[in-house]
């Protein structure tokens, strides 16, 4: 078994962003897709400029504290000093005034905020909530091949985190830059009031702050990618050996994967430490600096005092302004990252809804439409008016341009026919099944159902007079019943049960616990693989299409078992034209026409005793399997 290899290993540890020196993520075009954030949310204007408003207000308000309770300390200071000289007291109404003020700026100011966190929240909410449906609504007219290039992880996290990130960024970035702007400018000019040279003193120390802040920041940056790789190696890591937990003690790789996990375990320990370690010393250093700043306001602000430029309660205030001050120049630093880390994340999603889409479905991905390609249908044929008649005229097909799999396929299939097709894997046995359920369209040749191209047909309409079963069974969560139903959504219980009694998979569902509705778990295992397949068949009988596909259909099943589905399979197929894919050549005795294909091209076609005549290619086959199973 070869070793795991994770150097390509995508970073799993999901953060985007973080504290200082930590790297972020940063989109390949930041206007364009800024511009088109700005564009979806051309419906919230109102409420946008309602938030600013308020943002802005909140801030305000809140600026004007500090002076407030300086004119307050002046005030008490003032008043004892007259005290101490018999010349008066401290006049409390004053004082009494001044705070109740103070409370109802406060008050107003945090008013104003609630109003725009609320206001906001529901912004960001519905554009996320607008995002998801719409990505789920995409990904239903997205076409197949776009799935064969993109991994579902990638699609996932783009539903997930991207959209998370984006409603969680949008909501931070407008209240915080407005609030930050207008909380640096509020103070200054409230700083320039007081005192024009202490402000000068004050503004001193941003250049020291931001030297610091450079000089850390390129010292972390490179431990916190380290960082981000080495937690990524070691979650990948972690979810492959718990997830093949069995292959790796079958083999005894033990050792070998202790051995793996501690190198990544030590390098993430070696760059955390120091990430972590440079980037805490950033608090400190700022705080030195802040307070030598302090320690400058103050002597000045005392010497000025003394001179009666200011007076005693302009120093405190000035104090708090200056701390106030540097604050909101490290939230706009932080907003920058979060506007690139929303930007990132918008550009992927926006990149997933652009995606080019699968022609003939309507704008409502649930309804099928009468235009084609823009082309209005002056004729509609409807499932129900189906008979079954297909033909493969020359169909020529590969999910590449240069790499062609079906080179010149024709067939004829009579209505209610039965028809198997064999070959060996990569023949295009599957492939073929797809572009008849229109999953991929072909490069040349048609495709005819009832002499009708399936390309005049609504995709939608085409696939409900399709049923399909596939070797891949797939359930989702919820009942058993509601599995079977999935099949025809308006079944009775008494229809899904007879279903069910036709794939001979009622009489295990009502030995589990709670029979028809008991629940299927995400990943169907509490089933087994058997099990499952029955219950797709059941599915698959419940919809009565008039063509039946089946690919593999009883390929997870004993051989007992198989045989009772191949006696419901000929029920079934009784009537209806029927398409099946097969490598056990012993199920398709009785098909009324094997076609066996190889390279992409029928080499041989007629009934099983015919094609055994023949002594072929599918001879050859058919032979090769009972000597394996001799041999074995």
């Amino acid at each position: 078994m070869a070793e795991p290899n994770f150097k390509q290993r995508p970073n799993m540890s999901g953060r985007r962003h973080g504290g200082p020196g930590r790297p972020v993520e940063k989109p390949k075009d930041f206007k364009g897709t800024i511009k088109k954030v700005y564009k979806y949310l051309s419906g919230y204007h109102t409420a946008i400029i309602l938030v600013i408003l308020f943002a802005a207000g909140s801030t305000i308000f809140n600026v004007i504290g500090p002076r407030l309770l300086g004119m307050a300390t002046t005030e008490v200071f003032n008043g004892a000093v007259r005290k101490l000289n018999g010349a008066g007291s401290v006049d409390m109404a004053k004082i009494g005034s001044i705070l109740v003020t103070l409370m109802v700026l406060y008050g107003i100011s945090w008013m104003f905020s609630l109003l725009q966190g609320i206001i906001m929240s529901g912004v960001s909410q519905k554009t996320a909530y607008r995002l998801r449906k719409e990505i789920s609504e995409k990904i239903n007219r997205l076409p197949m091949k776009y799935y064969d290039k993109k991994t579902y992880g990638n699609i996932l996290s783009v539903v997930t985190n991207d959209v998370d990130t984006l409603g969680m960024n949008l909501n931070q970035t407008i209240t915080q830059l407005v609030s930050s702007v207008a909380q640096v400018i509020g103070v200054l000019i409230m700083m320039l009031s007081i005192s024009p040279l202490m402000t000068l003193i004050a503004l001193l120390m941003l250049p020291c702050s931001a030297m610091v802040v450079k000089t850390v920041v390129g010292h972390s940056q490179k431990y916190f990618k380290a960082q981000q790789h080495y937690l990524g190696e070691v979650n990948g890591q972690v979810e492959e050996f718990f997830g093949g937990h069995n292959v790796v003690k079958l083999f005894n790789r033990e050792e070998k994967v202790i051995e793996e996990f501690k190198k990544n375990n030590d390098m993430l320990y070696d760059s955390a430490w120091k990430s972590q370690f440079i980037s805490g010393v950033m608090q400190p250093l700022m705080n030195f600096i802040g307070n030598l700043g302090y320690v400058a306001v103050a002597v000045f602000g005392a010497f000025l005092s003394i001179k009666r430029v200011i007076e005693v309660g302009d120093i405190q205030s000035f104090i708090q302004y200056v701390r106030q001050f540097t604050q909101p120049i490290n939230q706009i630093a932080n907003v920058s990252n979060m506007l690139q880390s929303m930007a990132a994340a918008a550009e992927r999603v926006f990149a997933f809804l652009e995606e080019d889409e699968e022609n003939q479905f309507a704008e409502n991905p649930a309804m099928c439409s009468d235009v084609t390609d823009g082309v209005e249908k002056t004729r509609k044929v409807m499932p129900e008016d189906i008979v079954g008649h297909v033909e493969f005229d020359h169909v020529k097909f590969g999910y590449n341009e240069d790499r062609v799999i079906i080179k010149d396929f024709s067939a004829d299939v009579k209505a209610g026919q039965n028809i198997a097709i064999v070959g060996p894997t990569g023949a295009g046995k599957t492939t073929l099944v797809k572009l008849l359920m229109r999953f991929y369209d072909v490069n040349e040749g048609r495709i005819l159902i009832d002499g009708h191209n399936i390309k005049d047909f609504d995709r939608c309409e085409l696939r409900k007079s399709l049923g399909m079963v596939l070797q891949d069974t797939w359930l989702f969560k919820g009942s058993i019943m509601e599995n079977i139903r999935y099949g025809r959504l308006d079944a009775t219980d008494e229809e899904v049960i007879e279903a069910a009694k036709a794939a001979h998979a009622h009489h295990f569902i009502k030995t589990l616990p709670g029979g028809y509705n008991m629940e299927l778990n995400e990943e169907a295992t509490n089933v087994s693989q058997g099990q499952k397949q029955l219950i797709t068949i059941a599915r698959a009988i419940l919809s009565n299409s008039r063509i039946l596909i089946l690919d593999e259909a009883t390929s997870s099943v004993d051989t007992r078992t198989e045989v009772l589905i191949q006696k419901a399979m000929d029920n079934l197929m009784e009537g209806r034209t029927s398409f099946i894919i097969a490598h056990r050549l012993s199920t398709i005795k009785n098909a009324d026409i094997i076609f066996v294909i190889k390279n992409g091209d029928i080499v041989e076609q007629g009934s099983h005793n015919e094609l055994m005549e023949k002594d072929g290619f599918y001879a050859a086959l058919y032979n090769s399997q009972f000597e394996e199973n001799e041999s074995a």
